[in-house]
């Protein structure tokens, strides 16, 4: 228990997710902060955040690294097929599930959660931990996330203008272009003269990054609660998302694994592609939701199934991950 603590500890599973809790019962008892707009909102200061997460982003970013990470091609097929393409076809076979009877919203964040490209930091620690093919995993991680970019947003496009009355295509386009992929492609033009400052850095970025998701989600939530939108759900139903979103992650970690034995994978290539192709990034989610639901009250429930399966994937995956590392020691 001791050794699955610390793992998960390195993972990101640790007073963080206690802080997100607690963001969401401040917007519950304390919204006023969250909808304040003068002098300055934090939902303007939570804007400015995400364009600076980007820029440091692709501040450590290395173009050389990612053209050298070009090789293993048909592994890195599989696990952006299986992040962008597996992941939202699966949870649109369920949409008529969802259709018509109160539970939509949540269809519409399962959907966004399954959209969502892979996360870097623990996809990269499980790597490690079950002794994978670790330069593959931090190549898949990050070209996961610029891919992330363009394609999250087409696949949300697709129905979140029944979810939410003022989404605007063209604006969304130009938001995203000036809030994420230009600050990104400044950081990685900078990469060769900031990019070993950044890198030694990390830790307080990382800092700095959970404080901008923080305050995403006090925001998100403090509207939500004011529109009283999670009053039509009971315990019971959001117990049962929960098993839901574990179901998820089982049903991907286990079909990508078998198509990574039947395309002959070896072993370190194979656990890479299982803990890259199944987890999903909450920090790309809570800051791409500023984009794609900017103004929407709705945006705390499309958070929901994001922050239960980042929790969730972290305790699967270390467990996992550990097992593969003992049974390779034996």
């Amino acid at each position: 228990m001791k050794k699955l603590l610390q793992v998960l500890k390195k993972a990101g599973f640790d007073g963080f997710l206690l802080m997100i809790a607690t963001m969401i019962l401040m917007a519950y008892f304390l919204p006023k902060p969250g909808m304040v707009k003068e002098p300055v909102s934090l939902e303007e200061i939570a804007n400015a955040g995400v364009s600076l997460i980007f820029l440091f982003y692709g501040m450590r970013l290395s173009v050389e690294k990612l053209k050298a990470g070009l090789s293993n091609w048909k592994m890195h097929i599989v696990v952006q097929l299986t992040t962008f393409l597996f992941f939202p076809l699966i949870v649109l076979a369920f949409r008529p599930l969802f259709v018509n009877n109160g539970f939509e919203l949540l269809w519409l964040g399962v959907f966004f959660l399954a959209a969502l490209p892979s996360t870097v930091s623990s996809s990269v620690v499980m790597v490690s931990i079950a002794k994978g093919n670790i330069p593959a995993a931090i190549f898949n991680a990050s070209i996961s996330s610029l891919i992330g970019v363009l394609v999250t947003p087409l696949w949300v496009g697709l129905f979140i203008a029944s979810a939410t009355d003022d989404f605007d295509v063209t604006q969304i386009v130009i938001k995203l272009i000036l809030q994420v992929l230009l600050p990104v492609m400044i950081g990685i033009s900078l990469n060769s003269r900031f990019g070993a400052i950044a890198e030694k850095y990390k830790k307080q970025l990382k800092y700095f990054d959970q404080a901008v998701i923080l305050t995403i989600i006090y925001t998100s939530f403090c509207k939500s609660f004011s529109e009283h939108l999670f009053e039509g759900f009971t315990a019971l139903e959001l117990a049962g998302l929960a098993v839901g979103m574990m179901a998820l992650f089982f049903v991907v970690f286990f079909c990508v694994g078998l198509l990574s034995r039947l395309l002959g994978f070896s072993d370190e290539d194979r656990i890479t592609v299982l803990f890259c192709g199944s987890k999903k990034s909450l920090v790309h989610g809570t800051v791409m939701s500023k984009v794609l639901f900017q103004h929407s009250t709705i945006t705390g429930i499309v958070l929901l199934p994001l922050m239960l399966y980042h929790a969730l994937q972290l305790i699967a995956a270390s467990i996992i991950a550990q097992g593969m590392a003992r049974r390779k020691e034996v």
